[in-house]
């Protein structure tokens, strides 16, 4: 039994590996957390982005996922929802403005007023957290590569190691794009290489908002 709860859990671990190395939205805010604010922020950034994992994987093992899935008016609310802060974050970056000519563009001086632990790891958790493709992606492997048979505790474990290797892949993500010499490379082109962020997430977020069905024809559908 235990070698193929065993099997069951490279398996599962080498797909969610897969997708968490893929570049989205949580790789395009670690990034831009890590140039802009620094090591610190950027793993807090990246412990938020773990931590978020479970309640994907909470939801998903309580049943919610797949309610999620079968309704389109709980479909419609997550990817409105999880659009809308993708959006409000890459409106923010869009308006990041360059350094005037008086500022010290120094290394130091890049992240004069970092946001705290708290903000970075809320801005973290949120990302993933309200990513409802997210929600998909947990249903999909649980109920795919999960056998029915596994007990919960046995899964939850699972979970427990994807919250795990989700934060420490951000974390690398950090470390590598909050050295001194890397970030270097950014202060003076920050605010276009933020804007560059920021169109990546409007992307992510109009792709979102625009998934399965367009969203006037389910808001004609919910109006009937």
């Amino acid at each position: 039994m235990a070698t193929s709860y065993l099997t069951e859990f490279i398996g599962l671990a080498a797909v969610h590996f897969l997708a968490v190395v893929s570049p989205g939205p949580d790789f395009a805010v670690i990034v831009s957390q890590s140039v802009r604010n620094g090591r610190r922020t950027g793993l807090f950034t990246a412990l938020g982005i773990g931590c978020s994992i479970s309640v994907h994987v909470a939801y998903t093992l309580l049943g919610m996922g797949a309610l999620m899935h079968a309704s389109d008016t709980w479909a419609l609310a997550a990817r409105v929802l999880g659009g809308a802060y993708l959006l409000y974050l890459a409106i923010h970056l869009l308006r990041a403005k360059p350094a005037s000519p008086q500022t010290d563009t120094s290394v130091s001086a890049v992240a004069q007023t970092p946001p705290s632990a708290g903000k970075a790891f809320t801005t973290g958790f949120l990302t993933n957290a309200t990513n409802p493709k997210a929600t998909l992606f947990f249903l999909a492997i649980f109920t795919t590569l999960v056998s029915s048979n596994t007990p919960l505790p046995v899964q939850a474990l699972y979970g427990a190691w994807m919250c795990a290797a989700t934060a420490g892949w951000f974390a690398l993500v950090s470390l590598l794009f909050s050295q001194a010499r890397v970030r270097a490379g950014f202060v003076r082109i920050g605010h276009w290489f933020e804007r560059l962020m920021g169109v990546i997430l409007a992307v992510f977020a109009a792709r979102l908002l625009l998934s399965s069905k367009s969203l006037l024809a389910v808001l004609e559908t919910m109006g009937r």
